[in-house]
């Protein structure tokens, strides 16, 4: 057993209690235009509080800024801020645009790399790149405000803001002595030819819970007396820190308090506001307190750095007071080289070694990005519905406000969010798969996300999964009891099963079932509807609005998630049966479940064509029921008719032969409803070492279905699979409705159209979490037929292999998107020169929400590690196993944790 690196220990001391996780990353990129800040009638959070108002405005629930870290309450926060002497403002949060300014929806218009994290966050790395010139605000909102939704966006980039090197490189790293004892460097490089200036200050601040009605007593930032410049922090929970910095550095001081002038025009505000210190610096006016006291405090720093040259700034965080901490930047050096060091050894025990060292550097930003993604998200529901007098329960009694049924929630957890910009808020779809590749690196953590959607603060009391905060009761598919699965089976193969979690996750997965049964199912026949569950724009309609036809949708995509969820349920009820056997009577009510829904989705007596299979195309489709009851088949060919296929689960006969009693049962019921089996697969046939398989798709089925989905024409595309058949590019599926017509086409980049928000697209495009839905499909059923079913891959190619071998091709086509080519290109990057060809950009992968149908290209939100962060365990994956290991293994292959051997 190879020995525990020293972050291993680290972990393993958390689990004991050691408060290793309780500072990281929790501050966000951007808190200004969220849901929780907008107290408008209108709903119109992006006008209400402005970034051109954020830096002048106290928030509400978070805060937000550059490189930053925050306890795990966000109590405290410490940031980075600059000027370049050219900028109008000081650079203290990202900028970006909102929806209504972005050509393709909202989008942050910097450039900015989670490089290293480990999960105590012992030792993080991250890479800003600010130009030398002026930031092009104006520009930038004129660009692309005047570009079409036909049209690429306007990057920083292409202001040529960077040519000839004129920018800055401004590293931060952070290392953790103790739990809460922690140095910063920044450390900035002159990309440039010429002597540059560069303002650097380190912030301190406290997240203003004063201001507000029911506010706490206000915390005190204060200059001390001590050899070094050093500011005191006494909160009333948090207890006392010091900021520590450099001889050289100015201690500058202010209120986390609006500019009430600025802002709103009134008089009245603080003497020194928020923005004080930023309009002190850059125009030299009276707003920073000279008696060293406030809310908000920074060290400032004046760098000349020379061209080509480099300069460092330290600060250090620590609960050490001046009379104890003479010198604190002793070893700092030090310090930052061992946790650096030890990173890397704990990389390097989880990494195979036969992965070329391209594909290990991809792997590890991947899951910096993950650890880097997490934020302290603070929502209570109840309060702001009082707060904006929009509380259903509460007069004045002002009803359709958002989430105004969610009352119940009060969210205040360090949770993984997409992207820390673009979606600053949880998606509760996003952070199932989330998961996965968090428990790469850190399994509590990962089982801790599942335990929070599914607790009382945050699942509805009707057991209704929250959305995200634009609407908490939209409804994202039911992916949670997959992740449970998946984190039971891993702890499982470590040795480590946590029942309790799992016996509670099963009881609250139980009632969101309900919920699905309950009211996503309203005719009772099994038949799912859900609205745009996930997709977006991936409708010939807006599945979540209501039907310029009337009557319903009854969605392919709905139903087959609930067939999956059925199966996800089945296999944890025989996970706890092993300890419980009251688990029994769960066992057969998701096995008949799942039969019903099989049977709904490809009823028996002959084609018609209001079923969801279609015999002719050899695919499922949705289907528009009407108000007098007749349904029309949605012939679009996209992810929705390929979901089914992800419906699919074996039973090891091991486990027949343990429960004979419910395999009885289980004969009983399907001996009682045989006729029903007779378009998908056979459960009472044996397939390899004696497994069943519970699929929605028989043979002949799943035969015609890939030989779709693995047609480069259609869905293959080089670097996965599109989520609509690039067949509808020449072949447009258009529906008319009263002189309307409705379309959709296959579009392999941004969406042209504003459904949604229109800064996401699923018509076309490669998405990363429903690509790892389909390879374990591929794997699945290849583990119970084995070499017996072969398929050509690509479709016309030739080429004959087993479903095995069609997964690990799909994982090669989405791993090469991040890695360079025989001609040193990443297609991630398509044809931006600066990202392929300069080396102090090239090797900075960025990790889009989705990607270019047809090269690759990343789209989207650029920092969505998120969902696209499973291609770390992809790559880790890919080449571990062979067929036969994986035709041998009771489990889900990915599931197994891996740790490489060491040597003797």
């Amino acid at each position: 057993m190879a020995s525990l690196t020293a972050e291993e220990r680290r972990l393993a001391e958390a689990r004991e209690g050691v408060a290793w996780r309780a500072w990281g990353p929790y501050l966000s990129e951007r808190q200004w235009g969220t849901v929780r800040e907008d107290y408008s009638e209108s709903g119109d959070a992006w006008s209400y509080f402005s970034h051109d108002q954020a830096r002048s405005r106290a928030y509400r629930w978070g805060e937000d800024g550059i490189a930053g870290i925050s306890d795990d309450k966000q109590r405290l926060c410490l940031a980075l801020a600059l000027w370049n002497e050219r900028d109008p403002i000081l650079k203290e949060r990202l900028f970006g645009l909102t929806n209504a300014e972005g050509n393709h929806g909202e989008d942050v218009k910097e450039y900015y790399f989670y490089v290293d994290n480990v999960p105590t966050h012992s030792y993080q790395r991250y890479l800003y790149k600010y130009p030398q010139g002026e930031f092009p605000y104006n520009d930038l909102v004129a660009g692309n405000r005047s570009r079409s939704r036909h049209e690429f966006e306007y990057e920083l980039a292409d202001t040529g803001i960077f040519n000839a090197g004129k920018y800055f490189d401004v590293e931060v790293e952070y290392a953790k002595a103790e739990p809460e004892d922690i140095v910063c460097r920044v450390t900035v490089y002159n990309r440039g030819a010429d002597d540059a200036t560069l303002h650097v200050l380190p912030t301190l601040w406290f997240r203003n819970n004063w201001s507000w009605p029911d506010g706490e007593p206000k915390p005190r930032l204060e200059r001390v007396e001590s050899a070094y410049p050093a500011v005191r922090a006494d909160h009333r929970k948090l207890g006392v820190f010091h900021l520590y910095a450099e001889p050289a550095a100015e201690l500058l001081f202010c209120e986390n308090e609006t500019n009430a002038a600025r802002v709103f025009g009134t008089e009245a505000g603080p003497r020194f506001p928020k923005d004080g210190i930023g309009d002190h610096v850059i125009h030299g006016a009276d707003t920073v307190n000279p008696g060293g006291s406030g809310t908000k405090a920074a060290a400032h720093v004046r760098l000349r750095v020379p061209g080509g040259g480099q300069a460092a700034v330290l600060v250090r965080l620590t609960r050490q007071a001046p009379q104890r901490l003479t010198d604190p930047f002793a070893g700092a050096g030090e310090l930052i080289a061992r946790r650096r060091a030890e990173a890397d050894d704990f990389y390097g025990a989880i990494t195979p070694s036969h992965l070329t060292d391209d594909a290990k550097a991809v792997m590890r930003q991947a899951l910096a990005g993950m650890l880097w993604s997490k934020q302290c998200y603070y929502f209570d529901v109840d309060k702001w519905l009082r707060e904006r007098r929009f509380h259903p329960l509460r007069t004045p009694l002002w009803r359709g406000t958002r989430n105004e049924s969610w009352f119940h929630m009060f969210n205040h957890d360090v949770v993984s969010m997409p992207d820390k910009w673009e979606y600053p808020w949880y998606a509760a779809w996003d952070l199932a798969f989330h998961c996965i590749p968090l428990a790469m690196v850190d399994p509590d953590f990962a089982e801790n996300q599942i335990d929070l959607m599914l607790s009382q603060e945050y699942l509805h009391p009707t057991g209704q999964m929250p959305a995200y905060e634009w609407n908490f009761g939209d409804v994202n598919p039911p992916v949670h009891a997959f992740a449970t699965l998946f984190l039971q089976n891993l702890k499982a193969n470590l040795g480590d099963v946590d029942l309790p979690f799992l016996r509670k996750s099963f009881a609250r997965l139980l009632l969101n079932f309900t919920w699905w049964v309950n009211r996503k199912d309203l005719t009772g026949h099994n038949v799912y509807e859900g609205g745009f569950l996930g997709l977006d724009n991936i409708g010939v309609f807006d599945r979540s609005a209501e039907l310029p036809t009337g009557g319903r949708l009854e969605q392919a995509d709905g139903t087959a998630w609930m067939a999956l969820f059925s199966q996800n349920m089945l296999e944890l009820a025989l996970d706890l049966l092993e300890y419980d056997e009251t688990y029994e009577g769960f066992v057969l009510k998701f096995v008949e479940r799942f039969f019903w829904i099989a049977a709904a989705m490809d009823p028996i007596g002959g084609q018609r064509s209001d079923e969801m299979w279609d015999e002719e195309d050899g695919f499922f489709y949705d289907v528009l029921r009407l108000p007098d009851g007749t349904g029309t088949r949605i012939r679009v060919r996209s992810l929705v008719g390929l979901l089914p296929i992800c419906a699919t689960t074996v039973v090891e006969a091991e486990l027949i032969g343990r429960y004979p009693q419910i395999a009885e049962q289980v004969a009983v019921f399907l001996g009682r409803n045989k006729d029903l089996l007779a378009n998908i697969a056979d459960p009472f046939v044996p397939g390899a070492h004696g497994r069943r398989l519970l699929s929605l798709v028989n043979e002949d089925k799943l035969r015609r279905i890939l030989a779709r989905m693995l047609d480069e024409d259609r869905f293959l595309g080089p670097h996965g699979i599109r989520s609509i058949s690039r067949w509808h590019l020449e072949h447009p599926y258009v529906f008319n409705v009263h002189g309307t017509e409705y379309r959709v086409q296959y579009e392999p980049a941004e969406s042209t159209t504003g459904m949604f928000g229109g800064n996401s697209n699923w018509r076309g495009p490669v998405w990363f979490p429903i690509n790892l839905l389909l390879i374990r499909a591929l794997i699945t059923h290849y583990r119970y037929y084995g070499d017996n079913f072969k398929i050509e891959c690509p479709t016309g190619s030739g080429n004959i292999m087993n479903l095995f071998e069609v997964s690990q091709e799909l994982s090669r086509r989405l791993v090469t998107t991040f890695l360079r080519d025989r001609d040193g290109r990443r297609p991630v990057y398509g044809g931006t020169p600066l990202f392929q060809e300069d080396p102090h950009w090239r090797d900075l992968v960025l990790f889009y929400e989705y990607f270019h149908g047809d090269n690759g290209a990343g789209l989207g939100a650029s920092h969505q590690t998120g969902w696209t962060g499973l291609v770390a365990k992809l790559i880790q994956t890919l080449g571990q196993f062979d067929a036969e290991t994986v035709l041998d293994d009771p489990h889900w292959p990915m599931s197994r944790p891996y740790r490489r051997p060491t040597a003797g």
